[in-house]
């Protein structure tokens, strides 16, 4: 328990200043509490006061004066650290760099009263299936008719009209085609020159054909798969043998090959009376980017850079825009 030294104002006649012990609990347990506002110091005594005051009382004062500066240091020093613990709280993968695996549970939404319709499509409701193909499309018919008849055993022939039918749809067995080309070299009888056939058109130089180059950019790209699965991916569902460092050349390969079209799609979209331009953010790696996308009516074309400014917007647009530019802003 700690003692305060209670001062008379009034002081006019008295010999000597009154000090009295009081509690101090109370005064202990508001200085634990971590104001959310700085706390305001009282005036001070007046002079005649405190020369009154014995000396006692006044080094106690001092004391308690010492002690209330250092505990509203701790105050300040701990309302810093609790408004940079409620920031890292508050972190989540929306507004910060951290991963959504470190996002933390999201409240459950309260359950709505049980209604009185069953679950499931509703009486009247137009049912979705998978129509059947007509039977000249199908690779296999496979007829099965009954022997004889479940009641009697009586042998049975004849054909139903109208059969019931059942589709299965399977993927064949997938087996990569292995080509080898075989040049020789011949030497001619009359001059003793050697001649090797011609390379002929359309044959890669690589060891992987179109197809297959084509199926790894579309993992990669469209489908946003690593190189390490599309690698899996393609000995283990097309039994097409690769190591992870060839399926970067193969993108090049692609992209090289896909440059006139794109061009000329380009081309066609700064062509055009009406366009509509935006852009969004988009992760290249390891760094921000933006994913660019100018649309007309029959062409969209995409682009992803690191800059969101006006450059990007010339590069897919033209330097000069004359037709009628739609965007957000």
């Amino acid at each position: 328990m700690g003692i305060a030294c209670q001062v008379l104002e009034d002081v006019v006649g008295l010999p000597e200043v009154t000090v009295q012990p009081v509690q101090t609990s109370r005064l202990r347990s508001s200085l634990r509490i971590a104001y959310p506002v700085a706390m305001e110091t009282p005036p001070a005594l007046p002079h005649e006061v405190w020369e009154r005051t014995p000396p006692e009382a006044q080094a106690y004062i001092r004391a308690l004066e010492a002690r209330v500066e250092t505990l509203t240091s701790m105050v300040h020093t701990l309302q810093e650290q609790v408004s940079t613990l409620r920031e890292q709280l508050n972190q989540t993968s929306q507004n910060s760099s951290r991963p959504p695996s470190s996002d933390p549970p999201h409240p459950q939404r309260p359950r709505r009263p049980r209604g009185q319709r069953r679950r499931g499509g509703q009486p009247g409701h137009p049912g979705h299936t998978r129509s059947l193909l007509p039977v000249d499309a199908v690779d296999e018919v496979v007829v099965l008719k009954p022997e004889e008849c479940t009641q009697c055993h009586a042998p049975l022939s004849g054909d139903d009209p109208k059969p019931w039918r059942h589709q299965v749809i399977e993927m064949p067995p997938i087996k990569p085609v292995v080509t080898e080309y075989q040049w020789h070299q011949l030497v001619c009888t009359a001059c003793g020159e050697v001649t090797r056939a011609p390379w002929p058109a359309g044959v890669p130089s690589g060891t992987y054909g179109p197809r297959v180059q084509a199926t790894v950019a579309l993992c990669t790209g469209a489908y946003r798969l690593s190189k390490r699965t599309t690698q899996q991916m393609m000995d283990e569902v097309f039994g097409v043998p690769m190591s992870v460092g060839t399926i970067s050349p193969l993108e090049q390969a692609t992209t090289a090959a896909g440059a006139a079209p794109v061009e000329e799609a380009r081309t066609y979209v700064r062509e055009q009376a009406v366009a509509h331009l935006d852009e969004t953010r988009w992760r290249q790696g390891d760094k921000q980017a933006w994913l660019w996308v100018a649309v007309t009516m029959w062409v969209t074309v995409f682009v992803v850079r690191l800059s969101r400014g006006g450059p990007v917007a010339r590069e897919l647009l033209g330097q000069t825009c004359a037709g009628i530019l739609v965007t957000d802003r």
